[in-house]
């Protein structure tokens, strides 16, 4: 047990980082708020998207824009790494470095070791860990403080012009999906090529459209937007992510600081007593000396 003086530094400590953890709590829960209205209204309107555009997959082959769908050996691979600028926000960054180092050693281990698999990030914690490795190629860790689209619509004009000269054969994206405020999911998805619509037998058919002006100008339309949304629901779903995991971990931060306040002033209070007694046998002692 230590003395009097160090346990009382110990409960300023630790009650300072209390009050700093509660305040980082409510500040993730009111911009968690925010970003979830943003990625809950999105959702929608991205999942139908994306399911008009792979019911629409099939027929593009001769079309304009069938680029896109085009299927190459997957030689060259580009992953796109989502994860926040600050940290204190639990696994919620180190689960998608994970998730990309699996990718590198695992499913791309052949064109790892070929030096074609290529890192690109939005995040500076990814852009921190992977620039000291040959596949990190670049970031743009402005667009989670700002969640700009048109700065996301241009990143992804520029993914997809590579893959179209075929400076790369797939694009996946990993990303934290939001669930909730205590739950986010590590997803990985193909961005480019565009995959057709799963098929279950009896089960669902792929629809068909009529195409209205032709079917190449819709297409033309219709698939960059369609691939900027879905990155762009992945930022959003980053964003709203990683508020919820920070709220999550600072709440269990604050609520082991209330813990160990209780156990330190509970040291404190026996070291007191322990003090205050051995202070009275003194005097006693003297007193009886004194009295002999």
């Amino acid at each position: 047990m230590g003395s009097l003086k160090e346990v009382r530094n110990r409960i300023t400590s630790v009650g300072s980082t209390q009050q700093i953890t509660k305040a980082m709590k409510m500040v993730s829960a009111s911009k968690l708020r925010r970003a979830q209205d943003h990625i809950v209204q999105m959702r929608p309107f991205a999942n139908k998207l994306k399911e008009i555009l792979e019911n629409l997959s099939s027929s593009i082959g001769s079309a304009e824009g069938g680029a896109y769908a085009k299927v190459r050996p997957a030689n060259k691979i580009l992953l796109v790494a989502f994860t926040s600028n600050r940290g204190l926000c639990g696994a919620f960054n180190s689960n998608v470095i994970r998730s990309i180092v699996r990718l590198m050693h695992g499913k791309y281990e052949e064109q790892n070791k070929a030096g074609n698999v290529k890192i690109y990030c939005v995040g500076k914690k990814a852009s921190d860990y992977f620039s000291k490795t040959s596949a990190y190629i670049g970031n743009s860790n402005d667009l989670i403080n700002t969640s700009d689209f048109d700065a996301l619509a241009a990143l992804a004009e520029n993914i997809m012009k590579e893959f179209t000269k075929g400076e790369y054969d797939r694009v996946e994206i990993v990303y934290n999906q939001f669930k909730n405020a205590a739950v986010q999911n590590v997803t990985t998805e193909q961005f480019l090529p565009i995959q057709p619509a799963v098929v279950e037998v009896k089960a669902k058919m792929v629809q068909e459209y009529i195409f209205e002006p032709s079917q190449s100008e819709i297409v033309l339309e219709l698939i960059p937007k369609s691939l900027k949304i879905q990155l762009y629901k992945a930022l959003l779903d980053s964003i709203a992510s990683e508020h919820g995991a920070r709220m999550t971990s600072m709440s269990k931060a604050t609520d082991n600081a209330q813990e160990l306040l209780k156990q330190l002033k509970l040291s404190y209070n026996k070291a007191r007593q322990a003090s205050i007694t051995a202070e009275i046998l003194e005097i006693v002692g003297g007193a009886n000396a004194l009295g002999a």
